[in-house]
């Protein structure tokens, strides 16, 4: 094998079991044996693992764990060469240990990939396992590196050489990146549409914010939770920049304050999550904005394309810890938008810390008000 079992995981993964496995999936009906490690066909088809036919080998990688993939890339060369011109999609994030070496191995000869799944409950991966991803990897679309503390500036300088087809990129929680290096990765990477920058306090600053909203105007979802050197002024770019936002997390963004607010109610007509948490110094200027948009923007909407999906507006709104709300204005955006829910198991209006606001309720609850009382007798 070009690759040793004992660096795929937790638990090596033997022949045996490789080719159980791969019986069961190409031959439910039984008509196979097993045999030294060979697979056999009663008729003679298929008398060993290389014989079988590449367009299968590939359905069948489709449907196994990514463990059994890499350890089947190692049977011969001609199911390296076919897993590896053909996968297009694979996760490490099982991997607790030898996650860098792995990646190191395996990133040059998976070279189609789409989706690259690094997520870790422990610090792994460095710069060099990054880079070389980079080097061979250009058609990446989805990378994952969150919880990456390890991670330093010159991974997103590789990443944005070489893999300016991201379309999502998670690096939450990779606290050493800088904005200046975000704003670098922003300025290549046009295509991005999802970004989690959660925890990632150095690099999510106004400045970098600026250039995403300059670069990256598809983004649709951005997560900068507690990202607190976020202030208006970031904000307000992104508003401007990407108006096509439909998800934006703000929890923990401390200085921000109506004006961020007002900005994405005015420019970004499609978007369907807004998260405040914490957020202090939101009034009830925010919430009036947020009412008044739909009303404003609706010709907007119905001029787009998925103009009927977007008609719905706000569809989740977290206000948890926002203690300068008032009811009234609370009551008015809940009352704008008719997917916010209060009632139980629908809780898509998170009040959470805001006792001022337990009068604040969805329609479903005053519709349910009034189908309680009782019927007069005629």
């Amino acid at each position: 094998m070009w690759l040793g079992v004992e660096m795929v995981g937790k638990e090596n993964l033997k022949a045996e079991d490789l080719n159980l496995c791969f019986e069961k999936l190409m031959m439910p009906g039984g008509g196979a044996r097993r045999g030294g490690g060979k697979v056999k066909m009663e008729a003679g088809v298929i008398t060993e693992w290389k014989d079988i036919p590449m367009e299968l080998l590939l359905q069948i990688v489709t449907i196994v764990d990514d463990k059994t993939v890499i350890v089947a890339s190692g049977v011969c060369r001609g199911w390296r060469d076919a897993i590896c011109m053909g996968l297009t999609h694979l996760s490490l994030s099982w991997c607790t240990k030898n996650m860098n070496n792995l990646v190191l191995s395996l990133a040059p000869k998976f070279t189609k990939l789409q989706t690259l799944i690094l997520r870790q409950d422990k610090p792994q991966l460095e710069d060099n396992a990054v880079e070389t991803i980079a080097n061979f990897c250009h058609d990446l679309q989805v990378l994952d590196l969150s919880k990456s503390f390890k991670l330093r500036d010159c991974s997103l300088y590789a990443l944005a050489h070489g893999c300016p087809n991201l379309i999502k990129l998670n690096i939450s929680g990779c606290s050493a990146f800088s904005d200046i290096a975000l704003e670098y990765l922003a300025s290549f990477c046009r295509k991005l549409k999802v970004l989690n920058l959660c925890g990632c306090v150095k690099a999510a600053t106004d400045r970098a914010l600026q250039a995403i909203g300059r670069y990256c105007n598809q983004l649709q979802f951005l997560n900068l939770g507690w990202c607190d050197n976020v202030s208006d002024d970031g904000v307000m770019s992104l508003a401007y920049g990407c108006p096509d936002l439909r998800t934006l997390d703000l929890c923990g963004c401390v200085l921000i304050t109506d004006d961020s607010v007002i900005a994405l109610a005015n420019r970004c007509v499609h978007l369907r999550s807004l998260g405040l948490y914490y957020c202090q110094n939101i009034t009830d200027r925010a919430m009036y904005s947020l009412a008044q948009s739909r009303v404003k923007n609706k010709p907007a909407m119905w001029e787009s394309v998925e103009g009927q999906n977007d008609e719905d507006g706000l569809k989740t709104l977290n206000i948890s810890q926002c203690t300068a709300l008032t009811p009234p204005a609370v009551q008015a955006v809940c009352d704008t938008f008719p997917s916010l829910h209060t009632c139980s198991g629908r809780h898509s209006l998170i009040m959470s810390g805001c006792l001022n606001l337990t009068s604040v309720h969805c329609a479903c609850i005053a519709h349910r008000s009034l189908n309680s009382y009782p019927y007069s007798a005629h």
